[in-house]
C-alpha cells in the first residue's frame, strides 16, 4: 500500500479490462466464485459445527473434539475479526475512486476523510477472509493427522487467493486488502491454536490425577 503498488496492480487489471471494471458483475466473478463461493465456505462452517457437537456427546469421537471446536472457533473469529475491521478502518474500493471511474479521492489507511465524504468499508478483504479461515484446517490437522496438514494449509491459500483475486478483478479490492485478511486469519489461527494446545495439554496432565483417585 505505501509503495503503491496496490495501485500499480489494479492499473493493469484495470486496462485489460478496457479501462472499466468489465467483471465487475460478470457470472462467474459475481455469482459462481463470490456467491457460491461464500455459500460453499458457509456450508463446509455448517458442517463443521455438526460434527463439533457430535464429538462432543460422543465418547467414541471424544479424540475430535478440541480439534473439531478449534476448526469452528478458528474460521468464526478470523471471518468475525475481518468484519469487524473492515467497519473500523474505513478504506474505499478500487471502484469508488476516480481513478478508475468513481467519485471518490484516495484516502490512505491513517488519513483523515474529508467531512461529508461517505465512509469506505473495503479494507481488509471480507470475501476473501470466507477462504482464509480455513488456513485454520493446518493446525486442525497438526492436531489429528500431521502428515495432512500441508493440505489444509493449500485448502485455505487456494480458497482464498481465488476469492481474493476474484474481487480484485471486479474492482472491488487492493491486494493489500486481501493480504491483511491472510495476515488476520492467519494471526487468529495460530493464536488459538496455542491456546487449545495448552488446554489439551493441562487435561492430558490431569487425567492421570483423576485416574489415581478413582482407584483411591
Amino acid at each position: 500500500m505505501g509503495a503503491r503498488g496496490d495501485q500499480w496492480l489494479a492499473d493493469q487489471w484495470y486496462r485489460l479490462e478496457g479501462q472499466q471494471w468489465a467483471l465487475q458483475n460478470a457470472w462467474f466473478t459475481t455469482h459462481l466464485i463470490h456467491q457460491a463461493g461464500k455459500w460453499a465456505s458457509s456450508v463446509a462452517a455448517l458442517v463443521a459445527i455438526v460434527l463439533c457437537f457430535h464429538a462432543w456427546r460422543s465418547e467414541r469421537a471424544a479424540g475430535w473434539r478440541w480439534p473439531l471446536l478449534y476448526l469452528v472457533l478458528a474460521v468464526a473469529l478470523g471471518t468475525g475479526l475481518v468484519s469487524l475491521l473492515k467497519s473500523l478502518t474505513n478504506m474505499d474500493c478500487p471502484w469508488d475512486l476516480t481513478r478508475y471511474g468513481g467519485t471518490r479521492a484516495f484516502i490512505g489507511l491513517f488519513a483523515t476523510r474529508p467531512p461529508g465524504m461517505p465512509r469506505g468499508v473495503c479494507f481488509p478483504g471480507g470475501h476473501s477472509s470466507a477462504g482464509f479461515a480455513w488456513i485454520s484446517l493446518y493446525f486442525f490437522a497438526l492436531m489429528v493427522r500431521p502428515a495432512w496438514r500441508w493440505r489444509g494449509l493449500a485448502v485455505g491459500l487456494l480458497a482464498g487467493g481465488v476469492f481474493g483475486i476474484s474481487q480484485q478483478l471486479r474492482g472491488a479490492h487492493f491486494l493489500s486488502h486481501d493480504l491483511w485478511t491472510l495476515a488476520t486469519c492467519w494471526s487468529v489461527s495460530l493464536a488459538l491454536y496455542l491456546l487449545v494446545e495448552r488446554i489439551r495439554v493441562l487435561e492430558r496432565s490431569a487425567a492421570p490425577v483423576r485416574a489415581q483417585g478413582d482407584v483411591a
